[in-house]
């Protein structure tokens, strides 16, 4: 594991990443869109080596949405190349890196290839015992509860669960992130100030802190400053201050 000098705050146990700003990051230089998503792809490798140094149990980032269908053939094609490259590389840096990887999300769109990686790395890392990093890869926040409702009520149809005994607790574990702790923190780049459609359910009483640092740029101080803000305030949980 690689050692960091940076001074480090008393972490969360979960940090969730909107990487936003490749685009605008690859317009303000004259480059093109996927030197952008490249750009960013190099950044989040970064940050999920400084995060498993200084000790974090979990890392989320946001890759691909639901949404994201709708971006231009080319760029979704470059986007899927950067998962087949991540994955790829995975093969060989796991050997020496304790990290976990996850992927929640549909994989029904996913090229067949990328299935295939997706479900070797899983099973590679799957002992792994430093951070967990997962990725969220064609995930929608609405699309996931809409699936968890349409199994709850087949499995009411069948006979296996009553109506009474659906609980929140009962409604989590048939999300992707069913075996995950729900985000202390949700860190959003770029200056964007919205959740879209993004761990809708799991943010209930996430903390949310706001960059104007493209993703590209984005770095473990970053991140640390964000941490920082996080463990000066009080969260209640809809209690009272004691």
């Amino acid at each position: 594991m690689r050692k960091t000098q940076v001074k480090i705050p008393e972490l969360p146990v979960h940090i969730a990443l909107f990487m936003d700003g490749n685009g605008r990051w690859a317009n303000q230089r004259g480059l093109p869109r996927s030197a952008g998503h490249r750009a960013g792809a190099t950044a989040i490798k970064k940050l999920v080596e400084d995060c498993d140094a200084i000790g974090l149990r979990y890392l989320t980032a946001y890759a691909f949405s639901t949404e994201n269908w709708k971006r231009p053939e080319n760029e979704i094609k470059n986007l899927m190349n950067l998962i087949r490259e991540f994955l790829d590389n995975t093969d060989d840096a796991s050997k020496d890196s304790n990290v976990r990887i996850k992927f929640i999300g549909f994989r029904n769109r996913l090229s067949k290839d990328i299935v295939e990686k997706i479900e070797k790395t899983e099973e590679r890392t799957r002992d792994k015992t430093g951070l967990t990093f997962v990725v969220a890869l064609d995930y929608g926040a609405r699309a996931e509860i809409t699936d968890a409702a349409k199994k709850l009520a087949e499995e009411c149809v069948k006979g296996n669960i009553a109506p009474e005994e659906i609980t929140e607790e009962k409604v989590s574990s048939y999300l992707f992130t069913s075996e995950i702790p729900d985000p202390d923190l949700i860190i959003r780049s770029s200056g964007e100030k919205r959740m879209s459609n993004y761990l809708l359910w799991q943010c209930s009483y996430s903390e949310l802190w706001f960059s104007d640092v493209l993703w590209p740029d984005f770095k473990l101080k970053h991140l640390l400053h964000a941490v920082k803000d996080y463990n000066g305030r009080i969260r209640r949980f809809g209690g009272v201050r004691k």
